[in-house]
C-alpha cells in the first residue's frame, strides 16, 4: 500500500509541476508580446487579453494528460481562436468565417428583428432566423483573423408580420446555400450557390382573396469579391446568375461599404455603420438601398457580432412575394452574424 501511495503522489506532483512550467510559459509569452507592442505598436494591430485569456483557452484546449514514465504530455486541440499559425492545415467545423456576411444585406442568413415602421402602410415585423457556418477550412489564423480556403453553410427563415393586424404572417421567405469561400486578412472571395423561394401567409391570403399568389424562386451562382482598404472598413462587390428561376430573372448585383469593428470590442462595444445597395434585372435592374448605423459588440476576431442600432431602408420590397411593390422603411434592428 505505501508504494502505490507514493507512486501515486509522485505522479500528482508530477503533474502539478507541469501544470505551473505551462502557466510559467503562458505568462512569459505574455509579456513578451505586450512588450514587442510597446516597442513597435504596429506589430500586433489586434488587441491581446492578457494572460487570463490564456489560461482560459488552456483549460478549455487541454484533452487529456497521459503519464509516462516521468514526462506528462497535455494534448491540445488545434484551432485556437487567438493564435497565429503560419503553416496550413485542415480543420473541421472551424471558428469564424472568411468571408463576412454583408451586414446591410436584408436577405443574407442570419438573426436578424427589425421593428420596422413602412411609409403609409403602418408598423412591420422584419425577421430572420437562421446563420453561417464552417464546415471545413484549409487554411490557418493570422493575427486572430481566418485565412485559407473554407466550405460552409447558410440558411435562414425570413419572416414578416403585420404588428397593425394582430402579428398576422403576411410573407416568408426561405434560403440554403453553400458558399465556398478563399481569404486573407486583406481581400476576400467568394464562389457561392443558394437557393430562395418565397411564400404568402396564410392570414395574408385569407385577408386578402385576390392577391395573386407568385411562385418566386432563384438557384443562384454568387461570385463576390471583398476588401479592407483599413482595418475597420471594407468594400465588397457581388454578382448573381440564376441558373433557374420562377417568375424571378437571371442577374442581381449587390454593392456596399461598411465600418465594423474586427476583433475583440470589450463589453463597451464600438460603433458601426453599413450602406448595401441590391439591383436585380426582374425590376429593371432598380432594387433596394440600405442604411444601418448603431452599436456593435465581439468577443473575438473568429467569434460571431451582435449589432443594435437603426436601419432605413428605401426600394422594391425585401419579401419576394411582392417584389416589385415599393417600400420605404425605418426601424430599430438587432443583428447577430456567427
Amino acid at each position: 500500500m505505501f508504494h502505490a501511495f507514493f507512486f501515486f503522489a509522485l505522479r500528482n506532483l508530477a503533474a502539478l509541476a507541469m501544470v505551473v512550467v505551462t502557466v510559467s510559459s503562458i505568462f512569459a509569452d505574455s509579456a513578451d508580446r505586450q512588450a514587442v507592442s510597446l516597442v513597435n505598436p504596429a506589430a500586433e494591430t489586434l488587441p491581446h487579453l492578457g494572460p487570463m485569456e490564456d489560461l482560459l483557452e488552456l483549460a478549455s484546449e487541454v484533452q487529456s494528460t497521459q503519464f509516462s514514465g516521468e514526462t506528462i504530455r497535455p494534448h491540445l486541440v488545434q484551432g485556437s481562436d487567438m493564435r497565429s499559425d503560419s503553416s496550413y492545415h485542415w480543420q473541421l467545423m472551424p471558428a469564424g468565417l472568411i468571408y463576412r456576411p454583408l451586414l446591410a444585406s436584408a436577405k443574407e442568413s442570419r438573426f436578424r428583428s427589425v421593428w420596422n415602421n413602412e411609409s403609409g402602410e403602418g408598423n412591420i415585423w422584419d425577421i430572420t432566423l437562421g446563420g453561417q457556418v464552417g464546415l471545413l477550412r484549409y487554411g490557418t489564423i493570422e493575427h486572430g483573423i481566418p485565412v485559407g480556403w473554407q466550405l460552409g453553410i447558410e440558411g435562414a427563415g425570413q419572416v414578416r408580420l403585420d404588428q397593425d393586424e394582430n402579428g398576422d404572417v403576411m410573407a416568408n421567405d426561405f434560403r440554403f446555400g453553400i458558399p465556398l469561400t478563399w481569404g486573407d486578412r486583406f481581400s476576400q472571395v467568394k464562389l457561392a450557390f443558394y437557393h430562395l423561394s418565397s411564400h404568402l401567409g396564410d392570414e395574408f391570403l385569407l385577408k386578402n382573396p385576390g392577391f395573386t399568389r407568385l411562385n418566386f424562386s432563384r438557384d443562384v451562382l454568387v461570385c463576390g469579391y471583398s476588401i479592407h482598404p483599413a482595418d475597420l472598413w471594407r468594400l465588397y462587390v457581388e454578382a448573381g446568375y440564376a441558373v433557374a428561376a420562377d417568375v424571378a430573372d437571371e442577374w442581381e448585383f449587390q454593392f456596399g461599404a461598411e465600418f465594423s469593428p474586427r476583433g475583440s470590442t470589450g463589453f463597451r462595444g464600438e460603433p458601426f455603420a453599413a450602406a448595401n445597395a441590391h439591383l436585380r434585372e426582374e425590376v429593371d435592374y432598380g432594387g433596394n438601398f440600405v442604411f444601418q448605423t448603431g452599436w456593435a459588440w465581439r468577443r473575438a476576431p473568429t467569434s460571431g457580432m451582435l449589432r443594435v442600432g437603426v436601419e432605413y431602408y428605401n426600394g422594391k420590397s425585401d419579401q419576394f412575394s411582392f417584389f416589385d411593390e415599393s417600400e420605404q422603411k425605418f426601424g430599430f434592428g438587432i443583428w447577430y452574424d456567427h
